[in-house]
Protein backbone atom coordinates (compact mmCIF):
# COMPACT_ATOMS: atom_id res chain seq x y z
CA UNK A 1 0.00 0.00 0.00
CA UNK A 2 1.57 3.38 -1.28
CA UNK A 3 2.36 5.99 1.94
CA UNK A 4 -0.10 8.67 2.90
CA UNK A 5 -0.82 10.45 -0.09
CA UNK A 6 -0.81 14.00 1.55
CA UNK A 7 1.58 13.53 4.40
CA UNK A 8 4.19 14.87 2.55
CA UNK A 9 2.52 18.54 2.24
CA UNK A 10 3.03 19.16 5.91
CA UNK A 11 6.09 20.45 4.99
CA UNK A 12 4.37 23.34 3.47
CA UNK A 13 2.36 23.98 7.11
CA UNK A 14 2.77 27.60 8.39
CA UNK A 15 4.59 28.12 11.51
CA UNK A 16 2.05 28.13 14.22
CA UNK A 17 3.58 31.73 15.06
CA UNK A 18 2.21 33.12 11.32
CA UNK A 19 -1.27 32.28 11.59
CA UNK A 20 -1.39 32.45 15.87
CA UNK A 21 0.16 35.55 17.60
CA UNK A 22 1.32 36.24 20.31
CA UNK A 23 2.70 39.16 22.17
CA UNK A 24 4.40 37.53 24.64
CA UNK A 25 7.83 37.98 25.27
CA UNK A 26 10.84 35.26 24.64
CA UNK A 27 12.07 33.12 27.65
CA UNK A 28 15.49 33.76 29.14
CA UNK A 29 18.23 32.39 26.91
CA UNK A 30 19.04 29.26 28.45
CA UNK A 31 15.49 28.41 29.62
CA UNK A 32 14.28 25.04 28.76
CA UNK A 33 10.42 24.42 28.76
CA UNK A 34 8.84 21.85 30.93
CA UNK A 35 6.84 19.38 29.06
CA UNK A 36 5.46 17.72 32.14
CA UNK A 37 1.50 17.68 32.19
CA UNK A 38 -1.34 15.71 34.09
CA UNK A 39 -3.79 13.66 33.20
CA UNK A 40 -6.16 13.55 36.39
CA UNK A 41 -3.48 12.48 38.91
CA UNK A 42 -1.30 10.81 36.38
CA UNK A 43 2.34 13.10 36.24
CA UNK A 44 3.39 12.31 32.38
CA UNK A 45 7.17 13.56 31.22
CA UNK A 46 5.70 14.88 28.45
CA UNK A 47 2.32 15.06 26.63
CA UNK A 48 2.71 12.64 23.82
CA UNK A 49 1.49 9.34 24.04
CA UNK A 50 0.62 6.30 21.43
CA UNK A 51 -3.52 6.09 20.25
CA UNK A 52 -4.95 3.26 21.89
CA UNK A 53 -5.15 0.64 18.45
CA UNK A 54 -2.00 1.61 16.72
CA UNK A 55 1.28 0.00 18.67
CA UNK A 56 -0.33 -3.38 19.58
CA UNK A 57 0.89 -4.02 23.17
CA UNK A 58 4.21 -2.10 22.86
CA UNK A 59 6.39 -5.32 22.24
CA UNK A 60 5.62 -4.66 18.35
CA UNK A 61 6.38 -0.71 18.45
CA UNK A 62 9.55 -0.88 20.58
CA UNK A 63 11.79 -2.63 17.35
CA UNK A 64 10.92 0.68 15.84
CA UNK A 65 10.95 4.16 17.92
CA UNK A 66 12.37 4.81 21.43
CA UNK A 67 9.61 3.89 24.02
CA UNK A 68 10.48 5.54 26.94
CA UNK A 69 10.29 8.71 25.04
CA UNK A 70 6.75 8.86 25.06
CA UNK A 71 4.73 10.36 27.77
CA UNK A 72 2.71 7.27 28.16
CA UNK A 73 1.94 4.02 26.04
CA UNK A 74 -2.21 3.73 25.51
CA UNK A 75 -2.56 -0.23 24.95
CA UNK A 76 -5.05 -1.92 22.20
CA UNK A 77 -8.34 -2.91 23.44
CA UNK A 78 -8.18 -5.18 25.63
CA UNK A 79 -11.25 -7.38 26.18
CA UNK A 80 -12.46 -9.96 28.78
CA UNK A 81 -12.14 -13.06 26.35
CA UNK A 82 -10.19 -12.81 23.14
CA UNK A 83 -11.52 -11.57 19.86
CA UNK A 84 -10.53 -12.40 16.46
CA UNK A 85 -11.90 -9.52 15.24
CA UNK A 86 -13.27 -8.51 11.87
CA UNK A 87 -12.52 -10.47 8.42
CA UNK A 88 -9.79 -9.19 5.70
CA UNK A 89 -9.61 -6.38 4.43
CA UNK A 90 -9.81 -4.24 7.51
CA UNK A 91 -7.51 -1.01 6.38
CA UNK A 92 -7.39 0.85 3.54
CA UNK A 93 -5.66 3.75 2.61
CA UNK A 94 -7.58 7.47 2.10
CA UNK A 95 -6.48 10.33 0.71
CA UNK A 96 -5.31 11.98 3.76
CA UNK A 97 -5.66 9.13 6.24
CA UNK A 98 -6.96 5.79 6.88
CA UNK A 99 -10.16 3.55 7.50
CA UNK A 100 -9.40 0.66 9.55
CA UNK A 101 -12.43 -2.12 10.91
CA UNK A 102 -10.20 -3.86 12.95
CA UNK A 103 -12.72 -5.19 15.28
CA UNK A 104 -11.43 -4.92 18.78
CA UNK A 105 -9.06 -7.87 17.77
CA UNK A 106 -6.98 -8.94 20.76
CA UNK A 107 -5.66 -11.94 23.05
CA UNK A 108 -7.93 -11.30 26.03
CA UNK A 109 -7.36 -10.03 29.29
CA UNK A 110 -6.19 -13.27 31.05
CA UNK A 111 -3.50 -14.04 28.14
CA UNK A 112 -2.58 -10.25 28.03
CA UNK A 113 -1.93 -10.12 31.78
CA UNK A 114 0.52 -12.90 31.82
CA UNK A 115 2.29 -12.38 28.56
CA UNK A 116 2.46 -8.55 27.33
CA UNK A 117 2.41 -7.32 30.96
CA UNK A 118 5.54 -7.48 31.88
CA UNK A 119 7.04 -5.81 28.54
CA UNK A 120 4.71 -2.57 29.59
CA UNK A 121 6.61 -2.66 33.21
CA UNK A 122 10.07 -2.59 31.46
CA UNK A 123 9.23 0.71 29.42
CA UNK A 124 9.09 3.12 32.63
CA UNK A 125 6.51 4.97 31.30
CA UNK A 126 2.85 5.02 32.48
CA UNK A 127 0.83 2.54 30.71
CA UNK A 128 -2.98 2.87 29.75
CA UNK A 129 -5.21 0.21 29.02
CA UNK A 130 -8.08 0.61 26.36
CA UNK A 131 -11.05 -1.26 27.94
CA UNK A 132 -14.08 -2.02 25.43
CA UNK A 133 -16.85 -3.83 26.27
CA UNK A 134 -20.69 -5.13 24.90
CA UNK A 135 -22.40 -4.86 28.30
CA UNK A 136 -21.56 -2.72 31.34
CA UNK A 137 -20.26 -5.93 33.29
CA UNK A 138 -17.92 -6.26 30.37
CA UNK A 139 -15.90 -2.69 31.28
CA UNK A 140 -16.40 -3.18 34.87
CA UNK A 141 -14.56 -6.74 35.37
CA UNK A 142 -11.86 -5.65 33.15
CA UNK A 143 -11.11 -2.51 34.59
CA UNK A 144 -11.64 -3.60 37.95
CA UNK A 145 -9.35 -6.65 37.66
CA UNK A 146 -6.56 -4.29 36.12
CA UNK A 147 -7.15 -1.83 38.89
CA UNK A 148 -6.86 -4.19 41.80
CA UNK A 149 -4.43 -6.14 40.53
CA UNK A 150 -1.94 -4.73 37.41
CA UNK A 151 -0.05 -2.01 39.29
CA UNK A 152 1.90 -1.20 36.31
CA UNK A 153 -1.43 -0.29 34.59
CA UNK A 154 -1.87 3.59 35.48
CA UNK A 155 -5.02 4.40 33.83
CA UNK A 156 -7.89 2.75 31.93
CA UNK A 157 -8.97 4.42 29.02
CA UNK A 158 -12.71 2.83 28.25
CA UNK A 159 -13.43 2.40 24.32
CA UNK A 160 -17.45 3.55 24.23
CA UNK A 161 -17.16 4.54 20.87
CA UNK A 162 -15.85 2.11 18.59
CA UNK A 163 -17.59 2.20 14.99
CA UNK A 164 -15.55 -1.02 13.45
CA UNK A 165 -17.60 -3.84 15.46
CA UNK A 166 -20.79 -4.59 13.41
CA UNK A 167 -22.83 -3.85 16.61
CA UNK A 168 -20.97 -0.78 17.10
CA UNK A 169 -20.66 0.60 21.16
CA UNK A 170 -24.13 2.48 21.82
CA UNK A 171 -22.94 3.73 25.12
CA UNK A 172 -20.96 6.47 23.51
CA UNK A 173 -23.74 7.95 22.29
CA UNK A 174 -26.50 7.74 24.54
CA UNK A 175 -25.61 9.76 27.37
CA UNK A 176 -27.97 8.71 30.01
CA UNK A 177 -26.44 5.01 28.99
CA UNK A 178 -22.90 6.64 29.28
CA UNK A 179 -23.73 7.90 32.51
CA UNK A 180 -24.65 4.91 33.85
CA UNK A 181 -21.32 2.99 32.49
CA UNK A 182 -18.86 5.18 33.66
CA UNK A 183 -20.84 4.95 37.43
CA UNK A 184 -20.67 1.63 37.37
CA UNK A 185 -16.79 1.65 36.65
CA UNK A 186 -15.89 3.97 39.08
CA UNK A 187 -17.27 2.71 41.74
CA UNK A 188 -14.73 -0.22 41.29
CA UNK A 189 -12.03 1.63 40.02
CA UNK A 190 -9.85 3.90 42.66
CA UNK A 191 -5.96 3.24 41.72
CA UNK A 192 -6.21 4.32 38.04
CA UNK A 193 -6.89 7.50 36.08
CA UNK A 194 -10.05 6.83 34.77
CA UNK A 195 -10.32 8.29 31.05
CA UNK A 196 -13.58 8.22 29.05
CA UNK A 197 -13.01 8.22 24.96
CA UNK A 198 -15.82 10.10 23.47
CA UNK A 199 -17.58 9.66 19.72
CA UNK A 200 -17.21 12.12 17.50
CA UNK A 201 -20.34 10.72 15.65
CA UNK A 202 -22.83 12.41 18.07
CA UNK A 203 -25.01 15.24 17.67
CA UNK A 204 -23.21 17.61 20.64
CA UNK A 205 -19.94 15.90 22.06
CA UNK A 206 -20.68 18.77 24.51
CA UNK A 207 -23.23 16.49 25.62
CA UNK A 208 -21.66 13.13 26.15
CA UNK A 209 -18.47 15.02 27.60
CA UNK A 210 -20.68 16.40 30.51
CA UNK A 211 -22.54 13.11 31.28
CA UNK A 212 -18.92 11.40 31.23
CA UNK A 213 -18.02 13.91 34.08
CA UNK A 214 -20.73 13.80 36.04
CA UNK A 215 -20.94 9.98 36.44
CA UNK A 216 -17.18 10.56 37.38
CA UNK A 217 -14.55 10.24 34.87
CA UNK A 218 -11.14 11.87 35.58
CA UNK A 219 -10.51 12.41 32.02
CA UNK A 220 -11.41 12.56 28.63
CA UNK A 221 -9.95 11.63 25.54
CA UNK A 222 -11.12 12.50 22.00
CA UNK A 223 -11.75 12.02 19.29
CA UNK A 224 -12.21 8.20 18.10
CA UNK A 225 -12.18 7.86 14.66
CA UNK A 226 -15.93 9.06 12.54
CA UNK A 227 -17.97 6.50 10.85
CA UNK A 228 -16.96 5.88 7.22
CA UNK A 229 -16.54 3.96 3.96
CA UNK A 230 -14.15 3.00 0.88
CA UNK A 231 -16.20 1.44 -2.20
CA UNK A 232 -14.08 0.00 -4.88
CA UNK A 233 -15.68 0.79 -8.34
CA UNK A 234 -14.59 -2.32 -10.38
CA UNK A 235 -15.90 -4.56 -8.13
CA UNK A 236 -19.14 -1.98 -7.31
CA UNK A 237 -18.61 -3.39 -3.35
CA UNK A 238 -17.37 -1.47 -0.27
CA UNK A 239 -13.38 -2.18 0.68
CA UNK A 240 -14.17 -3.30 4.23
CA UNK A 241 -15.73 -6.88 4.69
CA UNK A 242 -17.22 -4.99 7.59
CA UNK A 243 -18.20 -2.35 4.98
CA UNK A 244 -17.71 0.46 7.48
CA UNK A 245 -15.02 1.75 9.68
CA UNK A 246 -13.25 4.23 11.15
CA UNK A 247 -11.51 7.25 9.31
CA UNK A 248 -8.51 9.04 10.97
CA UNK A 249 -5.07 10.45 9.99
CA UNK A 250 -5.28 14.39 8.87
CA UNK A 251 -8.41 14.54 7.03
CA UNK A 252 -10.20 14.48 10.68
CA UNK A 253 -8.19 16.76 11.76
CA UNK A 254 -9.78 20.45 11.94
CA UNK A 255 -13.02 18.60 12.62
CA UNK A 256 -11.45 17.22 15.86
CA UNK A 257 -9.69 20.63 16.87
CA UNK A 258 -13.62 22.05 16.79
CA UNK A 259 -14.78 19.37 19.33
CA UNK A 260 -12.00 19.72 21.81
CA UNK A 261 -12.02 23.26 22.19
CA UNK A 262 -15.94 22.81 22.14
CA UNK A 263 -15.73 19.89 25.28
CA UNK A 264 -13.08 22.22 26.96
CA UNK A 265 -14.86 25.23 26.98
CA UNK A 266 -18.27 24.03 27.50
CA UNK A 267 -17.69 21.46 30.14
CA UNK A 268 -14.12 20.47 31.09
CA UNK A 269 -12.53 23.37 32.30
CA UNK A 270 -14.95 24.32 34.29
CA UNK A 271 -14.83 20.81 36.07
CA UNK A 272 -10.97 20.72 36.13
CA UNK A 273 -11.20 17.99 33.81
CA UNK A 274 -8.33 17.46 31.31
CA UNK A 275 -8.61 16.63 27.72
CA UNK A 276 -6.57 13.56 25.88
CA UNK A 277 -6.73 14.85 22.15
CA UNK A 278 -6.47 12.97 18.66
CA UNK A 279 -7.58 12.69 15.34
CA UNK A 280 -4.84 13.41 12.62
CA UNK A 281 -1.55 14.82 15.18
CA UNK A 282 1.61 14.70 12.87
CA UNK A 283 3.55 17.50 13.45
CA UNK A 284 4.80 19.48 16.76
CA UNK A 285 2.08 22.21 15.10
CA UNK A 286 -0.88 19.35 14.97
CA UNK A 287 -0.17 19.16 18.93
CA UNK A 288 0.38 22.67 19.76
CA UNK A 289 -2.84 23.71 17.67
CA UNK A 290 -4.62 20.65 20.23
CA UNK A 291 -3.42 21.88 23.03
CA UNK A 292 -4.57 25.66 22.37
CA UNK A 293 -8.11 24.25 21.55
CA UNK A 294 -7.84 22.55 25.42
CA UNK A 295 -5.82 19.80 25.39
CA UNK A 296 -3.47 18.83 27.94
CA UNK A 297 -2.08 15.56 26.40
CA UNK A 298 -1.92 14.65 22.44
CA UNK A 299 -2.19 11.14 21.05
CA UNK A 300 -0.95 10.02 17.98
CA UNK A 301 -2.47 7.01 15.96
CA UNK A 302 -2.24 6.90 12.11
CA UNK A 303 1.13 9.10 11.76
CA UNK A 304 2.78 6.32 13.59
CA UNK A 305 2.65 4.27 10.24
CA UNK A 306 4.63 6.63 8.51
CA UNK A 307 7.14 7.76 11.04
CA UNK A 308 7.12 5.36 14.76
CA UNK A 309 9.61 8.22 16.27
CA UNK A 310 7.41 11.05 15.31
CA UNK A 311 6.59 11.38 19.26
CA UNK A 312 10.52 12.24 19.40
CA UNK A 313 9.76 15.19 17.06
CA UNK A 314 6.35 16.63 18.01
CA UNK A 315 8.18 16.65 21.39
CA UNK A 316 11.46 18.72 20.24
CA UNK A 317 9.14 20.79 18.13
CA UNK A 318 6.62 21.81 21.02
CA UNK A 319 9.80 23.02 23.90
CA UNK A 320 11.42 25.28 21.05
CA UNK A 321 7.58 26.62 20.34
CA UNK A 322 7.20 27.25 23.95
CA UNK A 323 10.48 28.65 24.38
CA UNK A 324 10.01 30.93 21.86
CA UNK A 325 6.25 31.92 23.27
CA UNK A 326 8.27 32.44 26.69
CA UNK A 327 5.91 29.75 28.56
CA UNK A 328 7.31 27.58 30.86
CA UNK A 329 4.79 24.74 31.15
CA UNK A 330 2.11 22.72 29.18
CA UNK A 331 -0.60 24.30 31.78
CA UNK A 332 0.67 27.68 30.47
CA UNK A 333 -0.40 26.47 26.69
CA UNK A 334 -3.55 24.86 27.46
CA UNK A 335 -7.22 26.49 26.49
CA UNK A 336 -5.37 29.78 25.41
CA UNK A 337 -7.57 30.18 22.13
CA UNK A 338 -10.96 31.85 22.11
CA UNK A 339 -14.51 30.00 22.34
CA UNK A 340 -15.46 28.88 19.60
CA UNK A 341 -18.77 29.08 17.57
CA UNK A 342 -20.96 26.33 16.61
CA UNK A 343 -21.68 26.36 12.77
CA UNK A 344 -24.24 27.03 11.65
Amino acid sequence: MPGFTLFPSTAKLLPMEQHTPSAIAPSPVGTTPSLKTLVGKLELANPVMTASGTCGYADEYADFAPLSQLGAFVTKSISRQPRLGNESYRVVETRAGMLNAIGLANIGLERFVKEKVPRLAAMNIPAIVNVPGWSIEDYVDVAAYLDEHVPVVRGIELNVSCPNVKNGLSFGTDPLRLGELVAAVRKRVQRTVLIVKLSPNVADIAITAKAAIDAGADALSLVNTFTAMAIDIETQKPVLANETGGLSGPAIKPIAVFMVNRVYRQVAAKNHIPIIAMGGVQTWQDAAEFILAGASAVAVGTALFVNPAVHVDICRGLSAYMARKGLTQIADLVGRCGTPKTPN
